[in-house]
């Protein structure tokens, strides 16, 4: 049986090769699209499709990681992501029209929800069954960590690759990277402290899953706020940082300057590093996680207005950093929050449902932001983008006054994640 410790390992390595794989076309992505003859509408449009194809695949991926197994899903992903990159570059050659690339950006969507939910419900699962003891923020702060280190080094040589050859070929780099991710998943990643329901009828059980996730997810007051919030903040945290490619590359004054564009996404990789590793001590400043998940998102709505207002290139450049560093400490805080707040069983489903919630605000959101930015430009569309996310503090609130034990009390064990509250 592996140990906690292999199981820390294996999760960072898969963290590590998904963000590599992924961020090689980051800084670029909105670029190429424009490239391919898309307006900024019609660009956050495509990216607003693959919202919506994660969105009507989250919960079905989730069930079928609670009821065929974790790693099957993980390898589904592989697959599914690699032929529907591919794709994109197919359409990229030929200046498709938008209603190809929706399409296409609905398969990706569904790429990525195979992972989304799978992955964390593995860890904090294998976490508990091999008697890790300690915090799970430290956990999660790690793959934070790592996942800026892959994100730092996949946008740069994305970036410098798109330069040397061309926007498409960092997205034939992320195929082949994820490739090799397919054969590490296969090898390395194995189903522990959970085992799958086998014999019964797969539909059914689906359904049982389902109806099993709604009573203690969305029915749990504590997990629906915050579900819920994720509505106004999931969206703009997307356009914001694809926005920034255009945005920034405008600001500089050179809009064929892609290693411009792999930096700025290099400078958020390197700002969320700092914020996986300052995660915990932020936490241990707070009696309760929702009073940190509070000041952050306030924090955040102000550095998204100020990048509105700030027009210049440097000024704009160390408020991405700010904002990186903010997203970066929120993510291993929120997690082990949601994590104690949901049972074992319906974990990697309940995740997905959280996900899925996150892709919806993108649906309008992003068309909505890109629009605006067709209309005024970048700098006005952030303001709007502000707004919005404004309207998740009161949402935090409502979960915050539901008093759950996982916003107050330190989980020594990970097994005091796998209980429901």
């Amino acid at each position: 049986m592996p140990t906690s410790r292999s199981i820390q390992r294996t999760y960072l390595l898969l963290m590590l090769g998904n963000t590599l794989a992924a961020s090689f076309i980051w800084g670029i992505n909105t670029i190429f699209l424009l490239d391919a003859g898309l307006s900024n509408l019609e660009a956050f449009a495509a990216n607003a499709f693959f919202t919506v194809g994660m969105v009507v695949f989250e919960v079905p991926t989730g069930i079928v990681a609670d009821t065929i197994g974790r790693r099957a899903s993980y390898l589904l992903g592989t697959v599914t992501l690699t032929v529907s990159t591919l794709l994109y570059v197919l359409l990229w050659q030929v200046e498709a029209p938008l209603w190809e690339w929706a399409i296409a950006s609905m398969l990706l969507g569904l790429g990525f929800t195979f992972f989304s939910g799978a992955v964390e419900a593995w860890l904090v699962d294998a976490l508990a069954a091999t008697g890790f003891t300690g915090e799970i923020e430290s956990v999660f702060g790690r793959g934070q960590i790592v996942t800026g280190a892959g994100m730092l080094a996949g946008s740069v040589v994305g970036g410098f690759v798109a330069a040397q050859v061309s926007l498409g070929a960092p997205f034939v780099l992320r195929g082949a990277v994820l490739l090799v991710m397919f054969v590490v998943a296969f090898r390395l990643m194995h189903d522990v402290g959970f085992t799958p329901e086998k014999g019964g009828r797969p539909l059914a059980e689906m359904r049982k899953i389902a109806a099993a996730s709604i009573e203690y997810g969305w029915r749990v007051p504590a997990v629906k706020w915050l579900m819920v919030e994720s509505l106004f903040t999931g969206g703009v945290g997307i356009y914001a940082f694809y926005a920034l490619q255009p945005y920034l590359l405008e600001l500089y004054g050179d809009p064929k300057a892609y290693q411009v564009a792999g930096l700025v996404a290099a400078v958020v990789a390197g700002a969320q590093i700092v914020g996986g590793m300052a995660a915990s001590r932020i936490r241990r400043r707070f009696e309760r996680r929702t009073s940190a998940l509070l000041l952050i998102a306030a924090l955040n709505v102000a550095t998204l207005a100020l990048i509105g207002l700030v027009d210049s290139f440097a000024g704009v450049l160390a408020l991405v950093v700010v904002w990186g560093l903010l997203f970066a400490a929120t993510m291993p805080i929120r997690q082990a929050y949601i994590n104690g707040l949901i049972p074992s069983r319906q974990r990697a489903t309940i995740l997905s449902f959280d996900s899925m919630m996150s892709s919806t605000g993108g649906v309008w959101t992003q068309p909505l932001l890109g629009r605006s930015a067709d209309v005024w430009g970048y700098g006005p569309s952030y303001l709007i983008g502000a707004g919005i996310s404004t309207l998740a503090l009161p949402f935090l609130l409502l979960s915050r006054r539901q008093n759950a034990p996982a916003d107050t009390v330190q989980p020594t064990e990970a097994a005091a994640a796998a209980q429901p509250a």
